[in-house]
């Protein structure tokens, strides 16, 4: 299978609660006129990126219970509790907690979803 633009993606596989993110392109001019070199602009506390790819969330044991001893059985089944991030989704995130990735020349970060303090969602209505 050749990688193309549109399926370059697909066999990521993000692990737990975590979100792939591409940035959005920065804005290079502050509002007083001041142009900002690249460095500058991925220092700041906040960025701003679309979701790419979305891990499968917080894992939870599948048939926990408490009545039950955890050494008794091996237990393999997982459960996840989902993510409110959806691929699509502009996110604001903290960038001290994003790390960075290139792949296939391009940037992206993954970011736990704790990272994340804004969603904002585009639906067709």
């Amino acid at each position: 299978m050749r990688i193309s633009e549109k399926n370059k993606l697909e066999k990521i596989i993000i692990v737990g609660d975590r979100v792939l993110i591409k940035p959005k392109s920065s804005r290079e001019q502050t509002k007083s006129g001041l142009y900002l070199p690249p460095g500058v602009q991925e220092k700041e506390k906040v960025q701003e990126g679309y979701i790419m790819r979305v891990g499968p969330g917080y894992p939870i044991p599948a048939d926990y219970s408490f009545d039950e001893e955890d050494w008794d059985e091996d237990k393999d089944d997982v459960r996840y509790i989902p993510l409110q991030a959806k691929e699509g989704d502009l996110a604001i995130y903290l960038q001290r907690d994003a790390v960075e990735i290139n792949y296939i020349g391009e940037k992206y970060f993954i970011v736990p979803q704790s990272a994340v303090l804004m969603l904002v969602r585009e639906e067709d209505l």
